[in-house]
């Protein structure tokens, strides 16, 4: 008995490990596959370009009249990234590389929408030094403001709540 739970054991982190060595342009390439077969099913026309930088990737669709795939705020966005995730990711056992997919160039302008916005909120926050409650976000669009305003003086960031309801607190810095 000792021997077969040895055995067993002994089985797992080998399966583990070769799960592990997943090839991350193969990711990609399942990825690309999928986002341009779910731009065909929507009737959609738009080219999807895979941009590696090591175990990051990014799958771009670029095209006109991609809103649809964007939806309110890249809330469709990110079920399109999520479904893309399981189409190349969890199929084929990665852990370890990054996916991100972007459809007409929305996840750049709404960083820069964001970070705009996020100045303008410190500006509030330093002017009447109460602090400013954002509305609640995703945990990428919190990245963003917490990155734009990690480097303003006079000004601190948290993020309070939970998901789906968590968001980020603009307040003055103490001292």
């Amino acid at each position: 008995a000792v021997t077969a739970g040895t055995s067993e054991a002994g089985a797992a982190p080998a399966q583990q490990k070769e799960l592990e060595h997943v090839d991350p342009r193969q990711v990609g390439e399942e990825a690309q596959r999928f986002l341009e077969g779910l731009v065909g099913s929507f009737g959609l026309t738009g080219t999807v370009e895979l941009v590696e930088d090591g175990e990051d990737l990014e799958v771009r669709v670029h095209g006109q009249e991609l809103g649809l795939l964007v939806g309110p705020r890249g809330t469709t966005l990110q079920a399109v990234q999520d479904l893309a995730r399981v189409a190349s990711q969890r199929r084929l056992g990665d852990h370890d590389t990054r996916l991100r997919v972007d459809v007409g160039g929305y996840r750049e302008r709404r960083r820069v929408a964001l970070g705009k916005f996020a100045v303008q909120m410190a500006d509030e926050v330093k002017s009447s030094g109460v602090a400013r409650v954002l509305e609640p976000m995703s945990s990428a669009d919190r990245k963003i403001i917490h990155d734009t305003l990690a480097t303003v003086d006079g000004i601190a960031t948290r993020s309070e709540g939970d998901d789906p309801y968590r968001r980020v607190v603009i307040a003055p810095a103490n001292g």
